[in-house]
């Protein structure tokens, strides 16, 4: 089980990172003064990542 929420730590920091150089690059400190606010496939990647990282890829609770 141990390697399960690693993997799932992994891919939240990796996708956390994305983010940061996304927001970095188009010199925002937020994703929601950028015009691809609901239509990006990184911010929606990063959503995904800290769902699954909460639920430890079950459906339902999350664990805190």
């Amino acid at each position: 089980m141990n390697k399960e929420i690693e993997k799932y730590k992994e891919k939240l920091s990796q996708t956390k990172q994305d983010l940061e150089e996304c927001q970095q690059n188009l010199q925002l400190k937020s994703c929601f003064n950028c015009e691809k606010l609901f239509h990006c496939e990184i911010r929606k990647r990063y959503i995904d990542a800290v769902y699954n990282s909460m639920s430890k890829g079950q459906s339902g609770g999350f664990e805190f």
